[in-house]
């Protein structure tokens, strides 16, 4: 099953995390198969917000919510069942300073 682990924390506390050790954790879930992709993202600072109500879009600098943990970036995981995602994200390490937090992917319910 495919999970994806959302990385949070608040960006000084994330600054702190070194570029190489998430690489070598990412190469590592990649040699056991459970790495699918992921990325981290540019600081909140670089957001937008695009909203659509009734036709009409609004477009706002920024994060959709003030808070202090952001999400910076994300890992797209193969695992049998939450138990063993659970493991695999708790090694993320960002882990270490911030929260994982952990949604099973899901297909589109198309016609066709």
């Amino acid at each position: 099953m495919k999970y994806v682990c959302l990385v949070y924390g608040e960006e000084e506390a994330m600054r702190g995390v070194d570029d190489n050790v998430c690489a070598a954790y990412g190469k590592e879930l990649q040699e056991r198969g459970a790495y699918l992709g992921g990325q981290p993202l540019m600081s909140v600072e670089t957001a937008t917000t695009v909203r659509v109500r009734r036709g009409e879009v609004t477009v706002t600098d920024g994060p959709f919510a003030e808070t202090k943990e952001q999400l910076a970036g994300f890992y797209l995981i193969e695992a049998r069942d939450l138990n063993e995602a659970i493991r695999i994200a708790s090694g993320i390490p960002p882990a270490q300073v911030g929260s994982i937090e952990i949604r099973p992917a899901r297909e589109l319910n198309v016609d066709g």
